[in-house]
């Protein structure tokens, strides 16, 4: 679309929270709220978006040129409303979380056990969430008191914080990973590591696949994306 303001600022609300005003109207969402948030940082950062969007007054703009906007409007018009469909699908990941399945090749079943054993043994401490580990990809069943324990702690996560979450978990394909990375146990571009270690052993053997590059490139975006957007979030 065509951007049609000059000036993208932040606002304190009297009502309380902050805003953004496009040439001093209320930036809203598609489904007509006005953007809001209570963290003043994130604010700022999604006025510079929309500052920078578009370069100029009748330039034009996507909107993935304003990600944690978008990210803020899930929040607002998707989970705030009916937070439960979300934990459930979050929730779910547990049952089969990456970090559960090492591979049949020795060595990288000791290189995952390394890396990726440490994680769990976190979930365990963290959040009394024992996971069961096994060899290839039969599925195996997890403990349900543990499954349960890690429903509630995604649960325990505001509407904001679950939207972000719902970027980095299935991005990862670990629910372990994107509690990690909520609780700042890690940082992004570690917990993408980590999600392809995998991935990354075997093209050692084997090499790049340009396609397989590209698509974890997007994959760490969004993990990126995640990271910062509950950075500013809790600021």
């Amino acid at each position: 679309m065509k951007r049609f303001w000059d000036h993208a600022v932040a606002v304190t609300r009297p009502e309380g929270g902050h805003a953004v005003l496009l040439d001093g109207r209320p930036l809203r969402l598609p489904g007509g709220a006005r953007l809001a948030t209570r963290s003043a940082p994130l604010a700022e950062a999604i006025a510079a978006e929309w500052q920078a969007a578009g370069e100029r007054k009748g330039g034009e703009m996507t909107m993935e040129q304003v990600p944690l906007t978008r990210l803020l409007g899930t929040a607002q018009e998707r989970v705030a409303a009916d937070p439960a469909p979300v934990i459930e699908g979050l929730a779910r990941y547990a049952e089969t979380d990456l970090l559960c399945y090492r591979g049949d090749d020795p060595r990288l079943a000791a290189l995952q056990a390394r890396e990726w054993q440490p994680l769990l043994d976190w979930a365990a401490a963290a959040h009394g969430a024992p996971l069961t580990v096994t060899a290839g990809l039969m599925p195996v069943a997890q403990p349900p008191a543990s499954l349960a324990a890690l429903r509630a702690a995604v649960a325990a996560h505001a509407a904001e914080e679950l939207a972000a979450l719902g970027l980095a978990v299935p991005a990862l394909g670990s629910l372990v990973l994107g509690l990690a990375l909520s609780a700042g146990r890690l940082e992004a571009a570690e917990a993408h590591r980590l999600a392809v270690l995998d991935e990354t052993f075997q093209e050692e053997r084997w090499g790049a696949d340009e396609q397989a590059l590209a698509r974890r490139a997007r994959m760490a975006a969004d993990v990126a994306l995640a990271e910062r957007f509950l950075a500013l979030l809790r600021a």
